[in-house]
Order: C-alpha cells, then sequence, then structure tokens
C-alpha cells in the first residue's frame, strides 16, 4: 500500500488525545528518531489558536514529530513545507484531469478545494535556548471521508470531491513522501524555493483579503508574500502591510 521514506518510524495509535500530544510524549521520553505519529481517533484534537479540531473516524489526523535543532525561523518554514506537501497530497487523490477540482493553498497552509478548506496544520515545539527549538511537532489534518458543517468558512473532503476517500495509512504515506521531497528541497537548496513554490498554488493571489489580527482587521489586496512568508497586504490607501500572522478571509467568497 505504500511506506514511509527511510529513518522514519510509524506509530499508528487508536485512540489519542492528540498525534501532537503524543509527539510531546516522545520528546519527554527522550526519542531521537523521527516518527509519522496516525490516529485512528483523537479525542482531544486541536487547530490553530487553541481551537478544537473535529476529529472523526475515516479522517487523516498526523503528526510528524522532528527531534532536530532549529532556529524558531526555520521552525516557522516548514509550515509552508508541510502546506505543499498537504496540497500535493489532495491533487493526487482528486487528479489533474481538465475537470478535476482545483486545489490550492490558503495562506499560510491551509488546502482548499475549489475554495473550500480540507487541511489543517498545527506547528509545537520546545525550546533548548532562544535560539533554538529542540524538536518539532508538525500537527496535519485532512479530511478525507468527511467535514464539520459548522465552520465560518466553506469546508470540504476528498469524499465530497471525488466520491471515494482513501483509507487514512494510505493518505499518509503519500503525505510522507511528498512532505520529504519539500523537505529535502527545503534543505539543499532553501526557502526561497518553496516560496517560489507555494506563489503557484496560492488562492486568490492578487484579490481581496481581510486580515483579521487580534487587534482588529484590515482589508486590501494580496500582492504577495515576502522572503520571510509574511503576507504583504496593499490597503485601499495605497499603504503595504507586510503581516506575519493573522486569519485570512476573502472578500469575493467568504472563505
Amino acid at each position: 500500500m505504500g511506506q514511509l521514506p527511510e529513518s522514519y518510524q510509524l506509530l499508528h495509535l487508536e485512540t489519542v488525545d492528540s498525534t501532537n500530544e503524543q509527539a510531546r510524549r516522545l520528546a519527554e521520553d527522550g526519542v531521537r528518531v523521527p516518527h509519522w505519529i496516525v490516529a485512528d481517533q483523537q479525542t482531544a484534537g486541536r487547530g490553530r489558536r487553541g481551537r478544537t479540531w473535529d476529529s472523526p473516524n475515516g479522517n487523516l489526523m498526523t503528526t510528524l514529530y522532528l527531534p532536530v535543532a532549529l532556529t524558531p525561523e526555520q521552525a516557522g518554514q516548514l509550515s509552508f513545507v508541510a502546506g505543499l506537501a498537504l496540497h500535493e497530497t489532495v491533487r493526487h487523490f482528486v487528479g489533474d484531469a481538465a475537470d478535476a477540482p482545483d486545489v490550492s493553498v490558503k495562506w499560510p497552509n491551509d488546502v482548499l478545494i475549489d475554495g473550500a478548506k480540507i487541511s489543517g496544520i498545527l506547528l509545537e515545539t520546545a525550546s533548548s535556548t532562544h535560539q533554538q527549538v529542540a524538536w518539532l511537532a508538525i500537527g496535519m489534518g485532512l479530511n478525507l471521508k468527511s467535514f464539520p458543517d459548522d465552520t465560518p468558512y466553506p469546508a470540504s473532503s476528498i469524499y465530497h470531491a471525488t466520491g471515494q476517500a482513501p483509507d487514512n495509512v494510505q493518505a499518509l504515506y503519500v503525505l510522507a513522501q511528498s512532505f520529504e521531497r519539500f523537505y529535502q528541497q527545503w534543505k539543499s537548496v532553501g526557502f526561497a524555493s518553496i516560496l517560489t513554490a507555494w506563489r503557484q498554488t496560492a488562492f486568490n493571489l492578487g484579490q481581496g483579503i481581510i486580515a483579521r489580527l487580534e487587534t482588529g482587521e484590515i482589508e486590501g489586496i494580496f500582492e504577495d508574500i515576502d522572503e520571510t512568508g509574511a503576507i504583504i497586504l496593499r490597503t485601499p490607501d495605497g499603504q503595504k502591510r507586510v503581516i506575519s500572522a493573522a486569519d485570512i478571509f476573502f472578500t469575493n467568497i467568504g472563505a
């Protein structure tokens, strides 16, 4: 059915509180081998900013545990690597025929099918010093079979788009191989190459967006991303705003 890239181990759990928490436990136990952790069910899955992540059976709930020393900046760059890997994984399952659904990435790393969210990513780390993290957990959720219907944005799943849903381990193998390709590209060529690939998948680049920050909202045109991956927004009065963290909504579709 598939396999993981060399040097990674698989930890397949029937039930867990969250795969990111399991990664934290591996770190606390001193495990130094990279793991892909996958759970059939999560009882306490979570998304960005402390939100609950819906975790029904049949969807992919996984965390890549990387026990490697990184700077905080490097750790953040790997969220773009993960977004590209998820994009490639979704494209693998929906196909690339002329009538296939459109697959794109909403800044910074949510994958969309025809403008509807199908995945999410949550990075968590522990610092060894103020300049380095001791390990990184990249939590990824992908809607294979079902999707929540109570979100403030459109959502979808592989099954909804194609009528078929791969099982979670099959999807994991595809994701792991995709991640490894982009990860090796990042290590050998650098982050700029990842950003170039990301721009080619970007959803609504050049269109109107609303950036929702903790201090309020900013509306403007999504012009580009800079060399750090921050979004460049042009406000109606012509000012350029560089935003490194925000929830993004699109003014034309409400996503």
